[in-house]
Parts: structure tokens; sequence; C-alpha cells
């Protein structure tokens, strides 16, 4: 993509079905913006991979057809589109104070600020990841990961294209400036931080890659969920086609850790042991180090869901800015008069369902994760292995909320300080295991080959085998 982009073909070069090629006035907005897109992707992007050409799959359009186009090319060159699910005739607001009016197209002007800081917030998180990410590919177990590791990329780039979309074309001046301070703002940038705690975590190795693309991509998962149902009509059909991809990245962390287990599991058959030690020694990743890695990344992504009494929650249901995953799946889509228990250090708290909508939503998330550990267990159960991956306790290590700063083992129970500081290397990654995982990390590029701490995947990248080379270095 040249910096000329004044006489470029729009639906060729930025494929979109929101008639860019008609809107000078966005179109101007995007001719400034976009090359300094390019000068963030070459600067925080995948290190020093720019010229390698990926097999990626690229949206063209939003219908089956035009979804998943799959070719190799080189990331800087990939075309990131700017797409809207197809609008639902007549669609109605399905919750809050104004249930059942008609969808807003245009953003009403007493919302404006609230919804422009929802769309930097969810924006803001897209090339954060990007940035943590960046240097994995020095390290990666193999082709078919690189490549993953990659798609994943070009995706959250897209999706901060899908925010910066809503931020040109709905907020004016304000949101012009707001797209510039999202490639302005780096992950773990101690001047200018991302705004989400998470997304200034580094990751270093594959495990954690893995372990962010379970749990924390499953957080954008139901933040995305939760915008779709926004009478924001705009907004909803964006996220809606943003889940389409975002359900890639947790599956790639949904297979990541579980090839990673397989092995394990593997290497302590051969050596007839679940010592740690002696699997460490043979080059795999040791289950209770799998457990405190799990313990971390799932403990972090929780504080994304917000405090879990809010009054700010209760105002973007109110006001229909921003609503519970599924809603068409609640009795009560106005939620006046209900209330909910929650958990307190205080005891039980009953609590206005208003303001408590960001643990409803937390609470699907964390049954959602379940999912993968079942799938998991069922692994280490079956090569008849005495362990359990396990969820901690949702008031494990919390810094939002009204748990936050209590002192509580992963298995819920409550401490007193000097204990649990003592024995919080036991249940998160400790220096020497993050060194440990770190050592195994040996860049593995041949085609079909895998790094000996991970097992292979069953199968292959749109139908083609393993062994496919999905990366091309020139």
């Amino acid at each position: 993509m040249g910096t000329d982009l004044m006489a470029i073909d729009y639906q060729e070069r930025i494929p979109n079905n929101v008639d860019l090629g008609n809107n000078r006035t966005l179109q101007r907005a995007l001719e400034h913006w976009q090359p300094r897109f390019l000068d963030w992707w070459r600067e925080m992007g995948p290190s020093d991979f720019l010229d390698a050409e990926v097999y990626l799959r690229t949206a063209i359009s939003v219908d089956q057809k035009g979804w998943a186009q799959f070719g190799h090319v080189r990331t800087p060159e990939y075309r990131w589109g700017i797409f809207l699910a197809e609008p639902e005739p007549d669609r109605r607001i399905g919750f809050g104070d104004d249930y059942g009016k008609p969808v807003w197209q245009q953003v009403p002007g007493e919302y404006r600020s609230t919804l422009r800081r929802l769309i930097v917030t969810q924006g803001d998180t897209e090339p954060a990841s990007v940035e943590q990410q960046r240097m994995l590919g020095h390290t990666c177990p193999s082709l078919y990961d690189l490549r993953n590791l990659f798609q994943v990329n070009v995706e959250e780039g897209r999706h901060l294209w899908a925010m910066v979309y809503l931020l040109h074309a709905y907020f004016g001046r304000d949101g012009r400036e707001e797209a510039e301070e999202l490639l302005a703002r780096h992950s773990g940038d101690s001047d200018k931080p991302r705004i989400l705690g998470t997304f200034n975590e580094p990751i270093e190795d594959w495990l954690s890659f893995y372990m962010f693309t379970y749990f924390t991509d499953r957080d954008g998962k139901y933040q995305l969920k939760s915008l779709a149902e926004s009478a924001f009509d705009p907004l909803s059909r964006t996220c809606r086609f943003m889940l389409t991809e975002e359900a890639h990245h947790m599956s790639v962390g949904m297979l990541g850790i579980q090839r990673v287990i397989q092995r394990t599991l593997e290497v302590m058959k051969e050596l007839k042991t679940d010592d740690p030690d002696a699997v460490r020694k043979a080059g795999a990743i040791d289950l209770p180090t799998v457990q405190r890695y799990m313990n971390f990344w799932f403990s972090s992504a929780l504080d994304l869901f917000g405090a879990d009494i809010s009054s700010n929650a209760a105002t973007y249901f109110a006001t229909g800015l921003k609503g519970r995953p599924d809603e068409a799946q609640y009795e009560d889509h106005i939620a006046r008069d209900a209330t909910l228990t929650l958990e307190t250090p205080n005891g039980p708290e009953e609590v206005a369902l208003r303001n408590a909508m960001n643990e409803v939503t937390r609470q699907a998330y964390i049954k959602d994760c379940e999912v993968g550990l079942r799938r998991w267990n069922r692994m280490i159960e079956r090569a008849g292995v005495a362990f359990e991956v396990k969820l901690p306790s949702p008031r494990f290590r919390r810094a939002i909320g009204s748990w936050a700063g209590a002192f509580v083992a992963p298995d819920g129970t409550r401490l007193d300080e000097a204990t649990w500081r003592a024995r919080l290397p036991e249940w998160i990654p400790s220096e020497a295991d993050r060194t440990f995982v770190k050592s195994l990390q040996k860049q593995v590029i041949e085609p079909g080959k895998m790094a000996a701490w991970i097992a292979p995947p069953e199968r292959g990248i749109d139908g083609k085998p393993v062994d496919f080379e999905y990366v091309r270095f020139n």
C-alpha cells in the first residue's frame, strides 16, 4: 500500500461495505491515518518478518464466499478492510429504558462522549496485543504456529481499523484525534501505556501467547457481544462481524494449550513419572507450571470486565449503549426493579441488577472458560495422570471491584496478607518458571517440524497439510 492513496481503488485496496469510494470526507480522514497505521505496523508489528510471505485469511466481504480468502501475502500489504454485518431490517433497541424503540444510525448528542470512550477502550486493546506479541516470531515452535500468530496480528489490526472507522465516520475532529492516540499509546510504555492493565503485560513466550488468546481474547469476545447489542447500530454491526474473527484467536489458544499438555503427557508416559523436575529436564512444560500460567492470565482477564458493582454499567444498560451478551436469552430486558445477590468480602449483598451487569457478563465468561478445561482434563484423565487443571477462584488476585486487594488463595480461601504474599509464587509463574519456559523457546521454521515442548496439530489450515509452507522467507 503506497502512501499515495488519492487515486487508489478503495474497494480493491481497502475492501469495505461502507461505500468508502463515495465518501470523500471519510476518504480524506483515512488517507491521513492509514500511512501512520502502516508506520506503526512496521515499527511495532511482527518484528523482522515484514518481508515474509504468510498464508493468511483475508476478508473481502461479509458473505460466506468473501469472508475467508486464503493466500500468501506480506503483512504490510494485507488488505485491512472495513466491514459491518448486514443490517437487520427494522432493528429495535433490545434493552434498557428505550427498549423497543428504533436503533440509532447516528450518535445521540447526549451519549457522544460515553460512546466514544467505549469505542476507544475497545479499539485500544487491538494494537496493544500486536505490540505485546511482536517478538514471538523469533521463538515460534513451527511454521504453522508462526502463521497463526500473524493471522491473529493482522486481524487485531483489522479490528483497530473497525474502531477507527467508527471514530472517523461518526465523531468528527474528536474521533480523528482519538484515532491518532490509538497509535501513540504503546503496550508497557511507562509514559503512554495502553488503557487496560492486561494489555501492558509482556508476552515473552508461547505459553503466555496461548493463555492470552484463550483467556484474554475470550474477554474480547464478551466485550464485543455486549457492544453488539448496542442501540448505536453501526457499532453493533461492526462488532458482530468482528466476532467472526475473534473465534479464530480463541481456537489458537484452545489448541495451543491442548498441544502443550499433550506433549507433556507423552513425556510423562515415556519417563514413567509425573515428577515436574524430570518432565522439565526432558524439555517439556510440567503441568503445575501450566496451572500457574493459567492462574495468572485468567485472574488478569477477570478485571477487564470492570467492577462487580458499577454505576457505569447501570448507565450503559439503561441508555442502550452496552447490553448483556446474548440479551435475547433473558426474559426481563429492562431490569429496572430486579436485583442480584453478590458475594462481597463483607458477606452477601443484594445489588440492583443494572449495577451488576459487569458481573453477569463475567459469570458468563467464566462458564465459557470452563469448556476448554473440561477438554484438557479429559486428555489428562485418559493418560492416567492424577492431575486436574482448574480455574482459580474469581476472587484471586483481583485489582478491581469488591475483591480488589483481598488476600484470597486460588481455592477461594481467605488468608492474611503475609501468608498470601509468601505463597503467591506457588500460584503464579515465578521468575524461575518464566526463565525455564523461555529456555525452551527455540525457533523452528522447517516445514512440518515442531519444537520438542509441543505436540503437532491434528490438522493444518484451510485443508492444507501440517507440513505446508505456511510462511515463506525471502
